[in-house]
C-alpha cells in the first residue's frame, strides 16, 4: 500500500529541521562569541601593541660614538656633527619627483641616483635610505626650505642627527660601515644597517668598539594608515659611548710624525717611571676619513701601490732584524754568565767561525765590553757569544723585551722571534751551531723584533724593572718585577750606552741640545740583503734598516724611545737624529719645534701641507692620465 505523508508528518519534519538549523546557528554564535571574548580579553594586550605599532613608528637614532682623548685630555678622536639627507620609502608618494629635486639641490651623480632607486625598491617601511652625507649647510638649508615638496625627507634635526668621526691619529685606526659578515657576527643587529652608522674597522677603534659604540635611542612618531607624519611623540634618547683616555701624549705623537718626514718607519716612546706609552707612530700614514667616508678607487690604488706601505701599522705589524740594538742586552747576559767586562778581544776587521769569515764594519783593534758597545764592534760579540751559553744569553734578551708578547688593546699584533736552541730544534729540526750564536749576538739571523719591543728594551735597561707597556689609562698598574741581573752589571751597560752618544761612540752627532741632560742609546743597522746585493745610495729597497734605541736623562732615566727607519741606511744618520729631536721635545718643546722648522721647509712644507698636495695628486691622476 502506498505510504502517504499527512500535514502532521510535514509539520514534524519541518520542526526537526528548524531545531537542527537553530542548533547549528547557536553553535556558530557560541563560537563567534567565544572567539570575540578571547580576542577582547585574553588577546587584548597583544592587539593593543599591534594597533599601537600601526599608529606609532619608532625610528632608531644611532648613538654618538665615544671620544678618544690623550693623557692630558686633549681630543684625539671626537665626533663632529654633519648634515645628511635620508629618504623613508613608506613615506614616499612620488620617488622620481622627489629625487629629481634632490639631484638639482645636492648635485647627485648618475651612480648616486641608481643606488638610491635600487635601495628604495629593496627598502622596507621606515628603514631610511641614505641620499647624501656630509652635505654643506647651504645644501641642507636649500633642502629644508623645500620640505613641503619633498615627502619622505628625513630632517636630521628631527629624527636623527648623525655624526662622522674626526681623525687626527691614524695609528689609532678608523671606522666604517658594517659589512655583511660583521652584520651576521652581531646576530643581525638592526643598528648596523642604519645609514650613516659606522663601527670600528681597525686599530683601537676596532678593539675598543664595545666601549665607544654607546646605546642607540629612538624617535617615536605618530603616523596615519598611509604613513603620513602626524606628530612627534616623546623620544627615547641615545646614550653616548664612553670616553677612552689613552696614555699617549698627542703633542709628542704629532711631533714625531712630522719629524719623520716622508720616510717609512715607526717610533715608540715610553715613560720609564710606569711603562705608559707616550707615542705610537707609524709613517707614512693615511687619512682615515678616506676609509670612513668611502675611499675612491684612485686613492686606494695609489695607497696600496706605495712602496712605503702607508696602509700598514708598522708598530703593531712590522717585524725587523734588531741589528746592533741587541748588543746591550747581549752584553748584560754575558756579564751575568761571568764574563769579565775588562776582557779584551782583538778586532782585525772580522772573525773566523768554521769555514766562514764574518766581516766587522771596521778594524777596531783591542776591544773590551764598554768600547765594544760604544763603537758597536761585531767581532767582540761574535767571539764572546761563542764562549757563553746561548740558552742563557737569549733568555736574558727575551726577558728584556725582544720577541716578547705584550697585552695591548691592538688587534693583529706580530711579536717577532728571539731564537734559542730549543726553538731552533723544534722549528727547523737541527742543532744550534756557532754561526747561530754569531748571527744572534748582533741581531741578525732569525732575530725579529717589532718597534714596540725597541722601546721596551731601553726602558727596562734604564729602570732595572720589567716594565709592561700600557696604552689605556684605565688599565691597572702592578709593581713590575726587577730585571734579573745585578745592579752593578746593569750600571756597566748604562754607562756604555751613555758613551755611544756622549763619548766617542756611533751616535755622537745626536747629543741632546740641552744643558745638563744627556741621552744614552745604541745604534743599529739591520742587513736586509746579503752584502753583495746591499745598497745605500741608489735603490731604496736595497738599503739596510736604520734603528736607534735610547733613554734620557742618562743618569736619572725618565723616557725611553725606540725608532726604526725602513731602508734608512745607517742607524746613526737616519734614526738617531729623529730620536734626539723627539727626546728634546719631551724636555723643551720650543727648542724641538725650532729644529723641526728648517727641516719641513727643506721637505716642502708641513706634514699637513705635503699630505694635501698628495691628495690633490690622487684626485688629479685620472685627468692627467687622459
Amino acid at each position: 500500500m502506498e505510504k502517504r505523508f499527512s500535514s502532521v508528518h510535514q509539520t514534524i519534519t519541518f520542526s526537526r529541521r528548524m531545531m537542527l538549523l537553530a542548533g547549528g546557528q547557536a553553535a556558530v554564535g557560541a563560537v563567534l562569541l567565544g572567539r570575540l571574548g578571547w580576542l577582547s580579553v585574553r588577546e587584548n594586550e597583544r592587539y593593543q601593541l599591534l594597533s599601537e605599532s600601526n599608529r606609532v613608528q619608532l625610528i632608531p637614532v644611532p648613538p654618538r660614538r665615544g671620544w678618544i682623548i690623550d693623557r692630558n685630555k686633549v681630543p684625539i678622536a671626537i665626533n663632529r656633527s654633519s648634515f645628511r639627507i635620508d629618504l623613508i620609502p613608506q613615506q614616499l608618494e612620488e620617488p622620481e619627483k622627489t629625487l629629481k629635486t634632490l639631484v638639482e639641490l645636492l648635485d647627485l651623480s648618475t651612480d648616486d641616483v641608481d643606488r638610491i632607486l635600487r635601495e628604495l625598491k629593496q627598502g622596507r617601511g621606515f628603514q631610511a635610505v641614505q641620499v647624501a652625507e656630509n652635505v654643506s649647510f647651504e645644501q641642507y638649508a636649500a633642502v629644508t626650505v623645500r620640505l613641503p615638496d619633498l615627502p619622505g625627507y628625513r630632517p636630521p634635526g628631527l629624527l636623527a642627527l648623525l655624526s662622522r668621526r674626526s681623525r687626527s691619529c691614524p695609528s689609532r685606526g678608523y671606522v666604517g660601515t658594517a659589512n655583511a659578515k660583521e652584520y651576521e657576527a652581531e646576530d643581525k643587529n638592526p643598528l648596523l644597517i642604519i645609514p650613516g652608522v659606522k663601527i670600528g674597522k681597525q686599530g683601537l677603534e676596532k678593539s675598543l668598539e664595545k666601549y665607544l659604540r654607546g646605546t642607540p635611542g629612538g624617535q617615536r612618531v605618530e603616523v596615519t594608515a598611509r604613513g603620513k607624519l602626524v606628530k612627534e611623540l616623546d623620544p627615547k634618547p641615545d646614550r653616548s659611548g664612553q670616553t677612552v683616555q689613552l696614555t699617549i701624549d698627542q703633542g709628542l705623537q704629532l711631533y714625531a710624525s712630522r719629524r719623520m718626514g716622508d720616510q717609512s718607519g715607526s717610533l715608540v716612546a715610553m715613560d720609564v717611571a710606569n711603562g705608559d706609552l707616550l707615542a705610537f707612530v707609524s709613517m707614512p700614514a693615511f687619512d682615515p676619513n678616506s676609509f670612513s667616508e668611502g675611499i675612491g678607487r684612485t686613492e686606494w690604488k695609489m695607497l696600496s701601490e706605495n712602496d712605503h706601505i702607508p696602509l700598514l701599522n708598522k708598530v703593531a705589524q712590522g717585524l725587523y732584524p734588531s741589528g746592533s740594538t741587541i748588543k746591550p742586552a747581549m752584553a748584560l747576559a754575558f756579564l751575568e754568565q761571568g764574563v769579565d767586562p775588562k776582557r779584551r778581544v782583538h778586532c782585525a776587521g772580522g772573525y773566523q767561525i768554521g769555514n766562514r769569515y764574518f766581516r766587522c764594519d771596521a778594524v777596531h783593534g783591542s776591544m773590551d765590553m764598554h768600547s765594544a758597545i760604544e763603537r758597536s764592534c761585531n767581532t767582540y760579540f761574535w767571539a764572546t757569544g761563542l764562549i757563553t751559553d746561548p740558552t742563557l744569553t737569549t733568555k736574558m734578551v727575551n726577558d728584556l723585551g725582544y720577541g716578547q708578547e705584550f697585552q695591548l688593546p691592538i688587534p693583529s699584533q706580530r711579536f717577532g722571534t728571539m731564537p734559542n736552541p730549543k726553538w731552533l730544534e723544534k722549528k727547523y729540526h737541527r742543532k744550534w751551531q756557532g754561526y747561530d750564536s754569531a748571527n744572534t749576538s748582533i741581531g741578525q739571523g732569525y732575530v725579529l723584533v717589532n718597534p714596540l719591543q725597541l722601546a721596551v728594551m731601553p726602558a727596562r735597561l734604564a729602570s732595572g724593572k720589567l716594565l709592561q707597556p700600557r696604552m689605556l689609562m684605565s688599565d691597572p698598574q702592578t709593581p713590575p718585577a726587577p730585571v734579573n741581573a745585578s745592579l752593578e752589571n746593569q750600571e756597566i751597560i748604562r754607562n756604555a750606552m751613555a758613551a755611544v752618544v756622549n763619548g766617542s761612540g756611533t751616535a755622537v752627532a745626536s747629543k741632546l741640545p740641552l744643558d745638563g741632560i744627556q741621552m744614552a742609546g745604541k745604534t743599529g743597522t739591520a742587513q736586509v740583503f746579503r752584502l753583495g746585493e746591499r745598497g745605500h745610495q741608489s735603490n731604496w729597497a736595497l738599503r739596510d734598516h736604520a734603528l736607534f734605541i735610547a733613554f734620557a736623562p742618562a743618569d736619572k732615566p725618565r723616557y725611553a724611545i725606540g725608532c726604526i727607519i725602513e731602508h734608512g741606511g745607517f742607524g746613526a744618520s737616519a734614526a738617531a737624529p729623529i730620536v734626539r729631536d723627539s727626546m728634546t721635545y719631551l724636555f723643551d718643546k720650543e727648542k724641538a719645534m725650532a729644529a723641526l722648522a728648517p727641516l719641513e721647509e727643506q721637505w716642502g712644507g708641513t706634514l699637513a701641507e705635503r699630505n694635501a698636495r698628495q691628495l690633490a695628486a690622487f684626485k688629479a691622476a685620472p685627468r692627467n692620465a687622459t
